[in-house]
């Protein structure tokens, strides 16, 4: 019978022994999970990109939907009018590359920003100014970035990257952009 990729869902904050309990059962698990920057330094730094969902890759009929009613951690496969739904086997590619994309980036926070950048700032003594992203500091969750204060010399300031943000372009400044060029 055929392979499919399924979505079964886990009891809350148990993805990763539900993980850890489908890899013993040798069962083709993809569990995509992200960099984040915690704002608590105790709390986790590796988060799930879907919270409470992992997929599976099985022949649910040689396995039977029974193995995972009666799983621990499980709250069962994703299904529509009683019937598992199967995810193409596409869109579980894009969610690989996808999260792949991110993990090269250093995590959500980095992902598509690039040095030049508008940045805003969101905590700490710094709050409220916009900067230009200038780097990210190797080894730390810090980055640098450029902050325009009382004169137009820009000053580097380095930062924890949990303090900024990429500023999201208006249709106000899509309008002046597209003028000047």
């Amino acid at each position: 019978m055929p392979f499919h990729w399924y979505v079964l869902h886990s009891h809350p904050n148990k993805e990763d022994a539900l993980w850890r309990h489908l890899l013993s059962k040798d069962v083709e698990v993809f569990y995509p999970r992200q960099r984040v920057q915690p704002v608590n330094p105790r709390a986790r730094k590796i988060k799930p990109y879907f919270p409470g969902y992992l997929f599976v890759h099985v022949d649910l009929d040689a396995l039977g939907l029974n193995t995972f009613q009666w799983m621990p951690w499980v709250s069962g496969l994703l299904s529509f009018d009683g019937i598992a739904t199967i995810v193409p086997e596409s869109v579980v590619e894009g969610i690989r590359q996808r999260v792949g994309e991110i993990a090269a980036a250093g995590g959500e926070l980095f992902a598509g920003l690039q040095d030049g950048d508008t940045v805003v700032v969101h905590a700490g003594p710094f709050a409220g100014y916009e900067a230009i992203y200038d780097s990210r500091l190797p080894g730390e969750e810090r980055v640098r970035v450029l902050l325009t204060m009382l004169s137009d010399r820009r000053i580097p300031v380095e930062l924890p990257a949990g303090q900024i943000h990429k500023k999201r372009a208006t249709n106000r400044n899509l309008n002046q952009l597209k003028r000047n060029i």
